[in-house]
């Protein structure tokens, strides 16, 4: 099949550079019993927090501030103590409980981009929950980092029980008939792009009956407002849950580095759609968030992916949650 084709290839040659660097980061592998879950309250909420993995993407400029001056891009990694070669991309899962409903925001990368990877099964377990138990599935955009935990390596529905919901006009890009338009895009390899967009096509079909498409600024499960915020993907959707009058907004993939994107917003990343909407969007969420002292969950920054964004000069910076103790 070729949704299978596609994540063998991805597997080998990654969303850019997404294979493992083991010289370049020394700490062990993690197994299966050592997943971390967190979990914490949101009013009347419980919410809780699993990984599927990380991504490494190699070289850096290959994917972010790909005009950015070079001496200035390490520059800023090194003085945060990262490595100028890579950045490693965390998956953290965002889970609501509410009353029986378990709903699960995306699903992680599935089993096509190696090992280090997929692990969302594995996670959801280790945390109490089989995938039998997820209810309802909200999708913040259809890249295969989010999506491809839907099926399994044989085309099987992983979370048989879930409903899916997912932003109409996501929904509409990828499955147009004509050729979805990623011109204004910083992506290069044409030949992926194709595969992915058949894959995608191939993803969204098997969901049948079960995918449910929502309208921006939508309400769902009483609990969970949508809003658009468009470029990295035409439909890339924020999702804000709330329980009276607190609220934690999952921001999706509107960051991908605390490092270079707070600080340079517009210096973006090559998997944005529209990378020039995507930095004007990047900059006004920050901005709002900001200025709301609202709290953030994000997808891709380091585990586990909560904090605030905090105004700094005319850019901003990213502060992450601490605690105490594990929880």
């Amino acid at each position: 099949m070729e949704r299978r084709a596609l994540l063998k290839t991805m597997a080998i040659i990654g969303l850019g550079s997404v294979l493992p660097l083991q010289s370049l980061f020394a700490g062990k592998r993690v197994t299966p019993a050592e997943r971390p879950y967190h979990r914490f309250q949101l009013g009347e909420l419980e919410l809780m927090v699993v990984t599927d993995g990380h991504i490494v993407m190699s070289p850096v400029q290959e994917h972010f501030a790909m005009d950015a001056p070079q001496q200035e891009v390490n520059q800023l990694l090194e003085s945060n103590f990262r490595s100028t070669k890579a950045i490693d991309l965390g998956m953290n899962i965002l889970i609501v409980k509410k009353g029986k409903d378990i709903i699960l925001i995306d699903t992680g990368a599935g089993y096509g981009f190696g090992p280090d990877s997929g692990w969302l099964p594995a996670s959801l377990k280790d945390a109490g929950i089989h995938v039998n138990d997820v209810t309802q599935i909200v999708i913040t955009h259809a890249h295969p980092d989010h999506i491809g935990g839907l099926f399994s390596q044989d085309n099987k529905l992983i979370f048989p029980n879930a409903q899916v919901y997912m932003s109409s006009i996501e929904h509409r890009f990828w499955m147009s008939a004509n050729k979805s338009d990623f011109s204004k895009s910083k992506f290069g390899n044409q030949e992926l792009l194709a595969r992915i967009l058949v894959s995608t096509k191939q993803t969204l079909t098997g969901l049948k009956d079960r995918l449910h498409l929502f309208d921006d600024k939508e309400e769902l499960f009483g609990c969970i407002r949508l809003q658009l915020a468009a470029g990295h993907t035409p439909g890339h959707t924020l999702v804000r849950i709330f329980s009276g009058k607190e609220e934690i907004v999952h921001i999706a993939d509107l960051l991908h580095s605390d490092v270079l994107l707070f600080p340079h917003p517009e210096w973006g990343f090559d998997g944005d759609t529209d990378f020039v909407m995507a930095a004007a969007t990047r900059r006004k969420v920050m901005e709002e968030l900001a200025v709301d002292r609202t709290a953030v969950f994000s997808y891709h920054l380091p585990w586990p992916g909560i904090g605030h964004i905090k105004k700094k000069a005319d850019a901003y910076e990213w502060v992450a949650e601490t605690y105490a103790f594990p929880a």
